[in-house]
């Protein structure tokens, strides 16, 4: 009795990546086209690439081709989001890890950098970038908070919840509790759409309305709730009418 062929299983990550730097097409020295014609002629790949070969040591491979391979991950956005033991996992040795960790938080950094130690929600655009850059890109919504103290200096910002969150079964206590043990006068509210689309839903909505009141009876008053999206949207509800 013949046998049927076996299933194959699908190439595991490190084997695309190892595939990819092979099969990767090279363009005409990166390097040289960032220093004559600037950073911005250059693809997200070639940028990575030329920012790791530093760190990489390999002379034979040209650095767009590692760029290429490891936007196999997901992209810039995709890498920004992971771990030290994923990076690890993927065959990427210490040192190159390392310098992708260490370059993700130095653009986080950066970016808050821009938001202003006074009056914050005075700049929401940069306030925005800092949310997207640290906590936005991943599958699961994340819901959290900025406080600010009686002279709209910014606290602290503290991540609350993570998961499939159904705003109905969120406690405002969760969120209200941090404020007052870090003695704050108002909140930002924030939450990101993992589907990359920020538009708020109805329930965000009314698990906005139901937040404020609930900070008012307790003294701590809701300023803005910002929605995270992907690719830089965003949407405040302040502004668009509020809840």
């Amino acid at each position: 009795m013949t046998q049927g062929p076996r299933p194959t299983r699908p190439p595991s990550l490190p084997t695309r990546l190892a595939s990819s730097l092979r099969d990767a097409p090279t363009s005409t020295c990166p390097r040289e086209r960032l220093l004559t014609a600037g950073p911005a002629t250059l693809s997200d790949a070639e940028l990575l690439g030329l920012f790791l070969s530093g760190t990489h040591g390999d002379a034979d491979r040209r650095v767009d081709r590692l760029g290429a391979a490891l936007m196999v991950a997901g992209g810039l956005a995709g890498l920004r989001n992971q771990g030290l033991s994923s990076l690890r996992g993927w065959g990427l040795e210490p040192d190159v890890s390392a310098t992708l960790l260490a370059g993700f938080e130095l653009a986080r950094r950066l970016a808050l950098a821009e938001v202003p130690d006074r009056h914050p929600m005075k700049r929401p655009e940069a306030v925005a970038e800092y949310l997207r850059l640290s906590f936005g890109g991943r599958d699961q919504e994340i819901l959290g908070a900025l406080f600010l103290n009686s002279r709209d200096g910014l606290l602290a910002c503290r991540e609350i919840y993570r998961g499939v969150l159904g705003h109905a079964s969120v406690e405002p206590r969760g969120v209200l509790k941090e404020g007052i043990l870090l003695g704050a006068a108002t909140f930002v509210l924030f939450h990101t759409h993992p589907s990359g689309n920020p538009e708020p839903s109805v329930e965000d909505r009314l698990f906005t309305r139901r937040l404020a009141d609930a900070g008012d009876v307790v003294g701590i008053r809701l300023v803005d709730h910002l929605v995270i999206g992907a690719r830089g949207r965003w949407v405040s509800l302040a502004r668009i009418g509020g809840w």
